[in-house]
């Protein structure tokens, strides 16, 4: 597929759901990539000692999956011009992997910039990981 263009793309169109499995290797590998070296992310015993219920995604790597969806849908990622969220509840990752289920609706069309406003939703275990989380898209 290739970039998306205003004339394919309405107001309620939705894509997704997309599920994007997430593992204690995935949490490694993003914590070297970014230096974010906090123990919540890899020890599993640390993680309990500070009462989370196990190890916890970083919440930019939640946010990066999301993105990873709507990079798909536009078509390429240098399209998404802006994108924000709030952080509502962690990514559990046990030692066996999880999972973050993302989709999106499109909420408005702005036709003379041909950008689209696409809304997120991001659950992880039956809950909500991300909230407002929207995405201005650049259209062909």
């Amino acid at each position: 597929m290739g970039v998306r263009t205003l004339a394919q793309t309405a107001v309620g169109d939705t894509f997704g759901p997309v599920t994007l499995p997430v593992s204690r290797e995935t949490l490694v590998a993003y914590a070297n990539a970014s230096g974010d070296q906090n123990p919540i992310h890899q020890d599993e015993a640390f993680a309990r000692s500070v009462g989370l219920p196990d190890v916890i995604a970083h919440g930019m790597w939640t946010l990066g999956a999301a993105g990873s969806v709507v990079e798909e849908w536009a078509g390429d990622g240098g399209r998404v011009v802006e994108f924000g969220t709030r952080f509502t509840k962690p990514v559990v990752v046990p030692a066996g992997g999880g999972e973050v289920e993302v989709s999106g609706v499109v909420k408005a069309l702005d036709e003379q910039t041909r950008r689209a406003t696409v809304e997120l939703s991001a659950t992880s275990g039956g809950a909500k990981v991300l909230g407002r989380c929207l995405a201005v898209v650049q259209l062909d």
